[in-house]
Formats: C-alpha cells, sequence, structure tokens
C-alpha cells in the first residue's frame, strides 16, 4: 500500500461526498462493522475463503503482529506474533501462509504456528500466489523488484527487476502476473515461468495506481488511481478501455466474477462499484462505509468484501524533520466493516 498504513488519516473527505454525484443506492450495503481493536497500524486485509479466516497485519515498534479472525463470526482465532508487515497470503496447496515482511515470515495456516522465514532483498509490500508455478510473488516498493519464492522448497527462485514502484499485483491462472507500478502510471506483464517481464502498458488517464482486480473470463485488469479513476485494460494487448469515475484516496480494487461487479474502496469512505458486463462500465453505487476504509479484500465464496479502518488523534505539529507527521490510531479503534448483497 503506497504512502504507509496511517494515509487513510490523512484523507480529506469534508467536500468529496458533496462534490461526487454518483449513484448512491444499489444493490450492496454493510452488513456488519465489528470494532476488533487491537494496536498498531495496518495496511491490506486478506481473506482466506478456504479456510475461513481473516489475516490482519498490524506494525508497529512494540506492536508487530497478524491479527487472525473467523472469517463468518469475526471471532479472533489467534495470531502471528512478532512479525511486522504489509499483505499476506496462503498457499492452498502447502497450507503455508506468507507475509511481505523482511524477511518474509510464513506460518501453518491450520495451526498458525510460525515457520522459517524467507530471506529476501527490497522491502516487500504486495504478495500474490501463482498458482501454475506454485510460487509465492512479494513486490518491493523501495528496490523496484519482485521476488519470487518456491513455495515447494521455501527458497528464492529469482528476483525481477521492475521499471518502477511496485503497487498491487494479480495472477490470471494460467501463469502471468501483472503488477501496477505507481511510479510510472504503468502496467507490467510477467510471465511466472520464464521469470521474465513480457510487456509494459501505460495506463491512460491514471495516476499513482495502487490497488488492481482482474476479470480471468473477460481478460481485463482494473486498476484504482489518485484523481478518481478506475483505469480498465484490456489484460491481452494493454490496451484503454475505460476510466469510470471512482471514490478519492482508493487503494485497493476487487471483482466478483459472478456478477460481473469491480469495486474500488476508498479513503473519502465510500465502495465504488462498476458494472462490467456490458462493457460500458457504469458505475452503479457508491456505498457509504468508513471515512479511512481504504483497504479490503473480496471473499470468492459468498461474494462479501471486508474493509478495514480505524479512529486517528490529533495530527501533530510539523517539523523540519518530520513535515508530515501522521496522527496515531485511536487505542482499541480499528474496525471490520462487512459488505454484501442487499
Amino acid at each position: 500500500m503506497r504512502s504507509g498504513p496511517l494515509f487513510s488519516a490523512l484523507v480529506l473527505v469534508a467536500t468529496a461526498s458533496a462534490a461526487f454525484a454518483q449513484p448512491a443506492t444499489g444493490p450492496y450495503k454493510v452488513l456488519r462493522t465489528v470494532k476488533v481493536g487491537g494496536e498498531g497500524g495496518f495496511d491490506y486485509v486478506y481473506a482466506d475463503a478456504v479456510n475461513r479466516r481473516l489475516y490482519v497485519p498490524r506494525s508497529g515498534p512494540t506492536t508487530a503482529q497478524v491479527m487472525v479472525f473467523n472469517l463468518d463470526t469475526l471471532q479472533p482465532v489467534g495470531a502471528i506474533p512478532g512479525v511486522n508487515g504489509h499483505g499476506a497470503v496462503v498457499d492452498p496447496k502447502s497450507g503455508h501462509g506468507f507475509l511481505t515482511s523482511k524477511p518474509v515470515a510464513m506460518w501453518d495456516a491450520k495451526t498458525l504456528a510460525p515457520m522459517k522465514p524467507v530471506e529476501v532483498q527490497g522491502n516487500p509490500d504486495g504478495i500474490l500466489y501463482e498458482p501454475v508455478t506454485k510460487t509465492v510473488w512479494a513486490f518491493n516498493g523501495r528496490s523496484s523488484n519482485a521476488t519470487v519464492i518456491d513455495t515447494k522448497t521455501q527458497k528464492v527462485v529469482s528476483t525481477i527487476p521492475l521499471p518502477g514502484k511496485p503497487e498491487f499485483p494479480v495472477a490470471d491462472g494460467k501463469g502471468t502476473v501483472f503488477v501496477n507500478i505507481e511510479t510510472k502510471n504503468e502496467i507490467v506483464r510477467l510471465d511466472a515461468k520464464t521469470l521474465q517481464a513480457t510487456a509494459t502498458w501505460p495506463l491512460s488517464g491514471c495516476e499513482s495506481p495502487s490497488g488492481l482486480a482482474i476479470d480471468r473470463v473477460h481478460r481485463r485488469l482494473f486498476s484504482v488511481c489518485d484523481g478518481k479513476k478506475m483505469a480498465v485494460t484490456d489484460a491481452n494487448s494493454g490496451k484503454s478501455l475505460a476510466t469510470p469515475e471512482i471514490g478519492d484516496g482508493p487503494d485497493a480494487a476487487a471483482f466478483d466474477p459472478t456478477h460481473q461487479l469491480a469495486f474500488s474502496s476508498n479513503g473519502d469512505g465510500t465502495l465504488t462499484v462498476v458494472d462490467t458486463a456490458s462493457g460500458k462500465f457504469n458505475v452503479i453505487q457508491n456505498l457509504a462505509t468508513a471515512q479511512g476504509a481504504r483497504t479490503m479484500s473480496f471473499d470468492s465464496s459468498n461474494g462479501r468484501i471486508y474493509l478495514v479502518t480505524a479512529e486517528f488523534g490529533p495530527r501533530p505539529a510539523a517539523t523540519a524533520q518530520n513535515p508530515r507527521p501522521r496522527p496515531a490510531i485511536v487505542p482499541g479503534s480499528f474496525t471490520v466493516l462487512v459488505v454484501g448483497r442487499k
């Protein structure tokens, strides 16, 4: 996630709702809002639809851990302590979990018991599991590269250079990986078998792309961007298909293949829903969620969306050493929102 886990607190939304004249009603609603507490910053959230668990990495000098909840009840089931990272993913074949920390942390997804970590270069952030090669890919922002880990040997098999700072990646399930390049407004296509970049495509009308989702059947990519835009790209040719308007301060994207809908979670407290079935990419809803709820995960088993946010204290005064200080999270205020169809 760009700008760190507390960026959501810096999104100013006082005028966003009035200016964002898009549909407010639609097929989705907030089903549950659960204050789960816990301390520290936060970044990505990951719904493991197979094992029915929700992973929430928390960061901080004394609070580093991954909080783990039952995906259906949101009751805590445990934690992976002492790991300070961004995104989690579970390999469904081996049953091992991975966290983009340095080194990359590993655990048994059933017992949550820690396993031997994997030493990597850079500063891992975005992460995915690639099913054809059975590899985990960790994308490193500061070093502009991707680390590929063999899930069987639990060793690094390649470090692939990228043209700029990578953000969120997706896999097409057929051996191809795509990743947004935030600093270049591009998407890079990578071959998981040859471990090579095979194309770089500009994202027309998109500034600082972060979240990325994929329609594997119709071969479309959905990048969420600054400036209230979602860039829709043909996953075969790289052609720009549309740039529908979304909410302000987006960070994550998701796609529901059952209903042919793309989602953007936005820091201004909205979830934008885009209809992709007709090929016109019309916004059909801007659901009010919660300020700062800009990162999410999609549960493919039931179509529900999990968003996270927190309450923040006043922003400290800027100093020469820290010109853009971040406000502290109010203790115990961390919250999970569950969104589903009405």
